[in-house]
């Protein structure tokens, strides 16, 4: 949890410090720059978990949770995948993209420039 002593500014929070760590290895996508990523938790509702999560240039896959999310800032492109491996779907990412994911869904996230979003997990 953070140390705000209130709701935090949109200012801080695209100014809250984060530490990346390398993707694992199952994240990595042959042929492409691996990318780090991190992420600050703010607060909880319940179950539910509001954070920061950041991305440095480069490329990963994951597997989602159920998540809603909106880009603070920087650029890149979310595919979603259908079971096949092949594209379902694929979104640009910047400031003010906003997106729901769903528990299980496979994506690939490719980053041109570090991109930080605010998420909120159901």
């Amino acid at each position: 949890m953070t140390g705000f002593s209130s709701q935090p500014t949109s200012d801080e929070l695209l100014e809250l410090p984060i530490t990346h760590h390398p993707i694992n290895t199952a994240q990595r996508i042959e042929g492409q720059v691996p990318a780090t990523t991190g992420f600050q938790q703010l607060s909880n509702l319940g179950e539910a978990e509001i954070g920061i999560w950041e991305m440095s240039p480069g490329a990963m896959q994951d597997i989602e949770a159920d998540e809603y999310f909106a880009v603070l800032r920087g650029r890149g492109q979310l595919q979603i995948l259908a079971e096949d491996g092949t594209v379902a779907q694929d979104f640009t990412l910047a400031a003010g993209t906003s997106l729901r994911l769903t528990a299980g869904m496979r994506t690939r996230w490719t980053v041109a420039e570090t991109l930080r979003k605010i998420y909120f997990t159901l």
